[in-house]
């Protein structure tokens, strides 16, 4: 029922439209620094009814298909997103030779489109909270067709590397809203079954990309890479304006609102509407927040020094990886393309796996505190993910280095990829837990050194690897991995509710 001002049995509360509604307060983001005031008694209060789980218009409550068609959706924008990054790494010399750059000009415009991540969500997360989701996915989307395309006629590097970090940009929606509408959807008990939907088919790309762009390189132009992301990623956008339905909880119940004083001339609101501040302070507001965040929450520090650390690492393979087929052990473009497979599935075997152990610890851990749950008890699943990183880093870096049959390097780098994505949905539901009221803007806090790592490691790689070699250089890497990421899951599990409450207090 709603909750409203005039009495249960008034023909105002009898009939209001907003009986319908429903969902736990928890789930509804809130903004901490509006000035909130008491509604005039005539107003109505949108809110959704009670009892929760019994209201189809709740994302929280929607049926179990309805929900996995949003993920699945949402993991069709992720595809395209980490297909654009890597695609151009076997095309990179032949870039260089038609526009007449530099090795390094070309590696800039693969990396380019990564540092885009970091300030794109930025922007779009927050906006998210204020106008919903689904507005900034499409407009995302239809930025990214537009400049992808300009890449693909560009004839000089300005234009080239200009149009890789506005595509970025666009493409970077899918960072700062998928995650959020998989939130807005599932329920804590259910996050590790939510990341399995969300994050198999991206997880494709990275294998996907180099191997479709290894193709072009030898059949056709390379410019025909642009040509094709912009047509697929086109067709997802128009599924995104016809099929995706909304989630973000307040956006819901701000339209109901609207549609409600239209039919009966009242004036009702949502909780969020009783505050004074006006549109532009709002946006200002929420603009703020991710930066705000970064800066004095110690908790999405450290994840996001990890996360970044751990994704710069991974970029540094993704970039250098057919280069090491081609150069060191002489195969083909389209063959090196084949090899980013194992990467791929040492990645899906980690979603998978993780996903499902996700939900029992949580479960688990749960029950042994009492029932209550607390977002620390996401950090134990780290333990495995930090482990795997370095042992997949040295096990491909030496195997390499000594030349062996081609399988071992790619065991080692499917370490790697299953330890990467164990650990990094381990710190993203972490996240996600301890800020469920703003999680587009905490994600976009935490993933922002993440993009800015992944773009300039691979900037030092070739060097490095060519000066040290794969068996030394990925040895460095490996300890690097390991100083800066296995004390976060002490510090995290012994402090990190303490952490959390210093960060509120600075915020």
């Amino acid at each position: 029922m709603s909750i409203t001002k005039d009495p249960p049995n008034s023909p105002a509360a009898a009939t209001s439209p907003a009986a319908d509604l429903a969902i736990d307060n928890a789930s509804i983001e809130k903004n901490p620094e509006v000035n909130i005031t008491h509604p005039p008694p005539d107003e109505l209060v949108v809110t959704f009814t009670n009892p929760p789980n019994t209201s189809p218009t709740n994302p929280l409550d929607w049926p179990s298909h309805r929900k996995v068609f949003t993920a699945i959706l949402t993991s069709f924008g992720g595809l395209i997103t980490l297909m654009s990054g890597p695609m151009l790494a076997p095309a990179l010399n032949v870039i260089g030779h038609d526009l007449h750059i530099s090795e390094a000009e070309a590696s800039m415009a693969l990396s380019i489109y990564i540092l885009a991540f970091a300030f794109g969500p930025m922007v779009l997360g927050p906006c998210s909270e204020i106008w919903g989701r689904k507005p900034i996915w499409v407009l995302g989307g239809a930025w990214y067709i537009l400049w992808n395309t300009v890449g693909g006629v560009a004839e000089g590097k300005e234009v080239l590397i200009l149009s890789r970090f506005m595509a970025g940009l666009g493409a970077s929606a899918e960072f700062a809203v998928s995650g959020p509408i998989v939130a807005d959807i599932y329920n804590s008990d259910e996050r590790g079954k939510s990341q399995i939907l969300r994050g198999l088919l991206p997880l494709l790309g990275p294998a996907i990309g180099p191997l479709v762009g290894g193709v072009m390189v030898q059949h056709t132009s390379w410019r025909w890479m642009f040509y094709t992301l912009s047509i697929f990623n086109a067709v997802v956008t128009l599924l995104f304006v016809f099929f995706l339905p909304e989630t973000h909880a307040p956006t819901l119940l701000k339209r109901k609102a609207s549609q409600l004083q239209k039919a009966t001339g009242r004036a009702y609101c949502t909780g969020l509407d009783f505050d004074t501040l006006t549109l532009g302070a709002r946006l200002k507001t929420a603009l703020i927040r991710p930066l705000k965040m970064l800066a004095t929450h110690p908790t999405i520090q450290l994840t996001a020094l990890a996360m970044g650390c751990q994704f710069g690492i991974l970029y540094i393979t993704h970039a250098t990886f057919a280069t090491m087929w081609t150069k060191h052990y002489s195969q083909s473009a389209t063959a090196s393309g084949l090899h980013y497979f194992a990467i791929v599935t040492g990645c899906i075997v980690g979603l998978y796996v993780g996903g499902k152990v996700t939900d029992r610890l949580w479960a688990h851990l749960k029950m042994k505190n009492g029932g209550k749950a607390k977002p620390e008890h996401r950090i134990p699943l780290l333990i495995p993910g930090v482990i795997m990183v370095p042992v997949g880093l040295i096990w491909y870096g030496w195997a390499a280095e000594k030349h062996v049959h081609w399988i071992v390097p790619d065991i080692g780098v499917a370490i790697l990829g299953c330890g990467y994505i164990v650990g990094v949905y381990a710190v993203q539901a972490y996240i996600v837990e301890a800020f469920l009221d703003c999680t587009a803007s905490a994600a976009a806090a935490s993933q922002f050194p993440r993009n800015i790592f992944a773009f300039a490691f691979p900037i030092f790689s070739p060097g490095m690897f060519e000066t040290l070699g794969y068996g030394m250089g990925n040895t460095i890497l490996a300890i690097v991995s390991s100083v800066v990421c296995i004390p976060l899951i002490y510090i995290l599990w012994r402090y990190g509710e303490a952490l959390r409450g210093e960060g509120d207090k600075r915020a």
